[in-house]
């Protein structure tokens, strides 16, 4: 069973940049990850997966340009590097994994392991 921790949650000014790790107990290159987020009074939403093969990126509309998910060189760690964050991001974040070695995933809520979350607060 896949354990997942994340970190680099924090609170960070509008305009500002913060880089989220999700970290892992095994090879994350042989999973789907997702990170997903959840607002207050606002149902947990999917923002963004990296595929076990290649490493192909998707995206939700509202982080796409702002938002870049990657996986560490020790693929046991994938990232999500937040640029430009605004108010409406304030959110928990987590990461989900799914096994899956295909070269796509999906921005649905079908993963398997999850994290216990970190906060992200966005404020001036």
């Amino acid at each position: 069973q896949l354990q997942l921790m994340e970190s680099g949650g924090g609170l960070v000014q509008p305009g500002g940049s913060l880089r989220l790790s999700c970290g892992a107990s095994g090879r994350t290159d042989y999973y789907a990850i997702a990170w997903f987020r959840q607002a207050p009074g606002k149902e947990r939403e999917p923002i963004s997966c990296i595929s076990g093969t290649d490493g192909n990126s998707y995206y939700a509309d509202d982080v796409k340009g702002r938002f870049t998910i990657g996986r560490e060189a020790d693929v046991h760690t994938v990232f999500l590097q937040m640029n430009n964050l605004q108010p409406e991001d304030t959110a928990v974040y987590s990461c989900a994994a799914t096994i899956f070695a295909g070269n796509v995933c999906f921005l649905d809520n079908n993963y398997s392991y999850w994290g216990q979350g970190t906060q992200v607060t966005v404020s001036s």
